[in-house]
């Protein structure tokens, strides 16, 4: 398979999605976060953005979000459970998997993710995790969890000009959960979470020593 080319492809995709204002309808609004969603392109759900400021130097922000093993991301994020490498393609290009904890009061059992992740840096200073599912022979599905599929999604950190201890964060979620869950429970779960995303980032951020 060419892990490079899908991953590049979701960059470009994430790009599109941050650039792109049409036919976005917000669905929840906090003071940390600003979700909204539009129909997927890319499987039968939606595609949900999360677009918010983050108290901190994009240095400690990256720092929280980066897809790494033993990284912070899964001290404080309660959708993650578990982050494995699974193989290293290129410097920047990795196969892992992540394992979710059962939510929405356990109606949502625990799933596992496996994803091609790109870590891209631009020329601005704006870097970003980029991910879709992939398949890995590492990795069949295992019995206590259901195989869930990731969408284009993943985080985008943007400095903001003038404001080094501020960083703008997008992030985007088109997840196909898997099993058989009531769509009902699949809309609310996305905006909420999200919402919970963010306020745990800010958290985490904040007890981040300087680096």
């Amino acid at each position: 398979m060419d892990y490079e080319h899908k991953a590049k492809t979701v960059a470009d995709c994430l790009m599109g999605y941050k650039t792109d204002e049409s036919g976005w309808k917000i669905c929840k609004k906090s003071n940390d976060v600003v979700v909204s969603w539009r129909p997927s392109s890319e499987f039968p759900g939606n595609v949900y953005r999360g677009e918010g400021i983050v108290s901190g130097s994009l240095e400690k922000v990256w720092e929280c979000l980066k897809p790494v093993p033993n990284g912070h991301r899964v001290k404080w994020d309660n959708n993650v459970k578990k982050f494995e490498l699974l193989e290293q393609i290129t410097e920047d290009i990795s196969i892992c998997r992540t394992v979710t904890p059962s939510a929405a009061m356990g109606i949502i059992a625990p799933r596992d993710f496996v994803d091609v992740i790109l870590i891209k840096q631009y020329e601005d200073g704006t870097i970003s995790s980029n991910a879709a599912n992939t398949s890995h022979p590492g990795c069949p599905p295992q019995s206590g969890y259901v195989r869930g599929f990731n969408h284009s999604c993943g985080c985008i950190c943007v400095p903001i000009p003038g404001e080094p201890n501020k960083t703008q964060v997008f992030s985007f979620f088109q997840t196909d959960l898997g099993g058989f869950l009531p769509r009902s429970v699949v809309d609310s779960f996305f905006p909420s979470s999200m919402a919970e995303f963010y306020s745990n980032l800010a958290k985490a951020v904040k007890s981040i020593k300087d680096l």
